[in-house]
């Protein structure tokens, strides 16, 4: 039996498909998070962007979230990397670092809901949409003691 794709497969060397199925569908990368400016720590919200899906998880307008979304960060081989705020559980970030991805992985499980039932994804847990943000201090409020 022949290894998963993405044990043998550099991120730069994927097919956009492959790419694509790396993505389990948590949703936590579309969430608005809080930079300290004099430390660079980051902070997580419960905030969601103005396209994100909070049933499904994934972006309303994927194709065009760039382009609508002037502050969206285009996951890409060449920046995984070196975006700081990916979450450990990302499967881009896994393989970047050389680990396997977890049971409750889309392409592990099957299924796209075990992300779901594994607690994972940010499903039942938006508490706001930038949207409805008024002002920077507004996302104060929705501030997560952890990383989701």
């Amino acid at each position: 039996m022949s290894e998963p794709f993405w044990k043998t497969t550099a991120l730069e060397a994927m097919t956009p498909a492959q790419w694509e199925s790396l993505c389990d569908g948590c949703g936590k990368c579309c969430m608005s998070k809080l930079e300290d400016e004099d430390t660079g720590d980051i902070y997580w919200t419960s905030v969601g962007c103005r396209l994100f899906d909070e049933e499904t998880c994934r972006c309303a307008d994927y194709h065009n979230r760039l382009a609508r979304v002037p502050d969206c960060v285009g996951l890409t081989p060449q920046n995984v990397r070196t975006i700081s705020w990916l979450p450990a559980t990302c499967a881009y970030r896994l393989v970047a670092e050389g680990h396997d991805l977890y049971w409750w992985h889309p392409l592990i499980s099957g299924s796209a809901e075990t992300v779901h039932e594994a607690g994972i994804s940010m499903r039942g847990r938006v508490t706001a949409s930038e949207s409805d943000m008024a002002e920077p201090e507004d996302y104060f409020e929705h501030m997560l003691a952890e990383e989701p």
